[in-house]
């Protein structure tokens, strides 16, 4: 559903915006993610909001039909494993800085590891707010972490993309609205600086 409100306790949760991920050939400017990511970034900074910071590290080691392909397609192990090395460098300038906080995953979703979920409640976090790439795959399963922890989600729509135009307008159309509510970076912002005048 549209988006009503941003909660005074709101953490942003950007997914993999890393070198390697960057550089595939998204249907939205890659670019242009990175930039809403970052003002949503330093928004929540200077409100004192928490900012997780998600790096892909790997995949989930099952046996998929993309996971065929790519090996019929030639890639050796070790330039798999030198891609997977150089995947997880951060852009710089988005973070991470003093205070935020990092996941190192090795599947899709952020909340796999049941310690981030621990840690936003440690500081009361009611609320995220998810950026990043790709839509139909990280961001995705990232939201229906933290839908099922209970957190309220928000999707920064114009501050997600993916590889596929079809998955990520069905993941924007048909998967959000069930688990979370959807939002602008102007539309969060304008809320942001409610939440925090009424906090």
């Amino acid at each position: 559903m549209p988006l009503t409100e941003i909660d005074a306790h709101t953490a942003l949760v950007v997914v993999d915006l890393q070198d390697a991920v960057v550089a595939l050939p998204t249907v939205h400017s890659a670019k242009s993610i990175v930039e809403q990511s970052i003002r949503l970034a330093d928004a929540f900074r200077e409100r004192n909001l928490p900012v997780v910071i998600v790096t892909a590290a790997g995949v989930a080691p099952g046996r998929t039909e993309a996971s065929r392909a790519r090996a019929a397609g030639g890639q050796s192990s070790s330039a798999a494993a030198s891609s997977a090395a150089e995947a997880v460098t951060l852009l710089s300038e988005l973070g991470p800085r003093p205070g935020d906080h990092t996941v190192v995953k090795r599947v899709w979703g952020a909340f796999h590891d049941p310690t981030l979920a621990g840690w936003l409640r440690e500081r009361e976090v009611t609320q995220v707010v998810v950026t990043g790439i790709a839509t139909s795959m990280g961001v995705e399963s990232t939201a229906r972490g933290a839908h099922e922890y209970g957190f309220n989600v928000t999707i920064a729509t114009d501050a997600v993309t993916d590889l596929d135009q079809e998955d990520h307008d069905y993941a924007l159309r048909k998967v959000f609205p069930k688990i979370a509510e959807t939002g602008t970076t102007e539309e969060i912002l304008a809320l942001l600086d409610k939440s925090t005048i009424d906090a």
